[in-house]
């Protein structure tokens, strides 16, 4: 009678250590897919931001007036905070995103936009509408994003 309780106890240590991996693999499943539609709805969100960025920057550049647009933006991703931000150099000029309340540098998500500017400015969500303001003052136009809550 000894040796079949220790041999039931086994069994049930057994099975409470594979229920348990069982249950982390599943809920590391859970979480990469939550963070894989997180990361495709901000992608989603910036391929959007650029094409208007695009579009006011061709339509500054054809008609050489001031554009803008007021695009409204959810408050959060899933329910994480995200970032955008506009940015330049001597090339190219992008939009860059990431989930986070602090815009960080060496982002991987970043959108090319086609036309050259000078692109400043960041949106942090959770603030209402981001405006887009386009001007040229030089053969460059200037785009600028302007929080709803900042103003000029």
């Amino acid at each position: 009678m000894p040796s079949i309780t220790p041999s039931y106890l086994y069994t049930f240590v057994a099975l409470i250590v594979i229920s348990s991996l069982l249950i982390f693999s599943f809920m590391a499943y859970a979480e990469a897919l939550r963070v894989s539609s997180e990361t495709r709805q901000l992608k989603n969100l910036m391929d959007h931001v650029s094409a208007k960025s695009t579009e006011l920057i061709t339509l500054t550049l054809a008609t050489n007036a001031t554009s803008e647009a007021s695009l409204p933006m959810p408050a959060s991703i899933g329910n994480k905070q995200y970032w955008l931000r506009l940015r330049n150099n001597s090339e190219k000029t992008w939009l860059e995103g990431g989930l986070g309340n602090i815009p960080m540098e060496g982002t991987e998500l970043r959108v090319f936009l086609p036309k050259e500017a000078s692109a400043t400015g960041y949106y942090i969500g959770g603030f209402g509408a981001v405006h887009l303001k386009c001007y040229s003052n030089t053969s460059v136009p200037q785009i600028v994003f302007i929080n709803s809550h900042d103003g000029e």
